[in-house]
């Protein structure tokens, strides 16, 4: 078992910056590819972005790329979303998520995550 707990959403103008922290704890953290994903009302939740246990590829998705970076600490059992250029659409719950793998191409899908936090609210006004 895997437990995530995100944190540092909150209200933020358009053009602002958020740094949203996702605690993990439980069984071998590095073993996991980690993503963000996040959900707007009214909306099916979506991919973000996505970073291997150890070297590999990281993936955003199309509407984030050169905005928002993720990183992880292993050492804290830590996974981070850096977000700059915030936009009123970027408005949502994010999520975390552990998905088993050592590989290096973590998942874009959310069926393929096993664990997930509980959500942080964004908002973005204009």
């Amino acid at each position: 078992q895997v437990q995530l707990v995100e944190s540092g959403g909150g209200l933020v103008q358009a053009g602002g910056s958020l740094t949203l922290s996702c605690a993990a704890s439980g069984r071998s953290f590095s073993r996991y590819y980690m993503g963000w994903f996040r959900q707007a009302p009214g909306k099916e939740r979506e991919f973000v972005a996505a970073i291997p246990w150890y070297g590999g590829l990281i993936y955003y998705a199309d509407s984030v790329k050169g905005r928002f970076t993720i990183a992880r600490d292993d050492a804290k059992n830590a996974v981070y979303l850096q977000m700059n250029s915030l936009k009123p659409e970027d408005t949502a719950v994010y999520y975390c998520a552990a998905g088993p793998s050592a590989g290096p191409f973590p998942s874009r899908l959310r069926h393929e995550y096993d664990y997930w936090g509980q959500g942080t609210q964004v908002t973005v006004s204009s």
